[in-house]
């Protein structure tokens, strides 16, 4: 008997016939709960529907809200081994095969018959010259023409008649650049005050320049000549501003290539490399914000 009496408690309150109850409420009550809610959420929705709404119409799709705490832009290289360390045998090709096969793919875009379309890309001129003007971000003038960089700057760095990018003589080459950042116009150093004595004569007027030197004393005199190659060694300023993917889809970085020419073998080393700028600072938290630091050994 107490059985079927909690049996029926239950059932009751799932449904009581009596009082035309489901779940201790009537289809009135059910249906006013029921709009109440509705409504209630549906303002909710539209309240955070219209700020968002709001929000994106203060927003441009092409030009940044907020840049005033933007980081000067990264300097990364090609090849980028894991953790920083390459090392290669002269006589194990595959030791360094993954090296030259990475700059074979990041070149390819560089190709000339990439570049051959006068509708997307146009001659910014073969000597370093000031900033290049493609109208304001939010003009009516839209998708901008991207500058050429033919490979052939880069010289035996290129690609075009050393597929091993040096790495077969022990030569290596590392190919050089800084990263994207909208709207953003490195500018030169205005005095030499913040730059080793031996990148000085590397300062020349439309060009951000580059050296990279030891990075620990007792690797001095072990790293050789290093040779630079690309427009003036640097990153000349008609390659700037950037204006973002939608606007300029077509946007070669210019490049720079390094090649280490007389490497100490059998040792490891620890290369630095800097460009320099008004606008570029170095931040101990970032080992690659205008620098990279990179260990060889072969």
């Amino acid at each position: 008997m107490p059985s079927n009496k909690d049996d029926g408690g239950w059932k009751k309150l799932l449904w009581d016939s009596d009082k035309g109850e489901l779940l201790g409420r009537t289809g009135g009550s059910w249906f006013k709960i029921t709009v109440f809610y509705i409504i209630f959420y549906g303002c909710l929705a539209g309240i955070f529907i219209g700020t968002i709404q709001a929000m994106l119409l203060t927003l441009s799709n092409y030009k940044p809200t907020w840049q005033d705490r933007v980081a000067p832009p990264g300097l990364s290289h090609t090849p980028r081994p894991d953790k920083g360390e390459l090392s290669f045998s002269l006589n194990e090709i595959e030791t360094f095969l993954p090296y030259t096969k990475a700059l074979k793919d990041f070149l390819a875009k560089y190709d000339d018959e990439v570049q051959r379309d006068q509708m997307k890309f146009e001659d910014c001129g073969e000597e370093p010259a000031d900033y290049k003007n493609r109208g304001d971000l939010e003009s009516d003038v839209g998708i901008r023409k991207a500058c050429r960089f033919p490979r052939s700057l880069l010289g035996p760095c290129s690609g075009i008649e050393d597929r091993d990018f040096g790495f077969k003589e022990g030569k290596p080459c590392f190919i050089v650049k800084l990263n994207r950042i909208v709207n953003f116009r490195p500018r030169p150093p205005t005095s030499n005050e913040s730059i080793p004595e031996d990148a000085q004569p590397k300062v020349q007027p439309n060009v951000i320049p580059l050296y990279c030197s030891n990075k620990r004393e007792e690797d001095a005199g072990k790293i050789g000549e290093i040779k630079y190659y690309g427009f003036g060694g640097g990153f000349p300023l008609q390659y700037y501003p950037y204006y973002g993917k939608l606007l300029h889809p077509q946007y070669l970085q210019p490049l720079v290539a390094l090649q280490f020419t007389n490497l100490t073998l059998n040792t490891e080393l620890r290369i630095e490399c800097k460009v320099f700028g008004d606008n570029i600072d170095y931040s101990e938290k970032d080992r690659y914000q205008g620098r990279f630091d990179i260990k060889i050994q072969r």
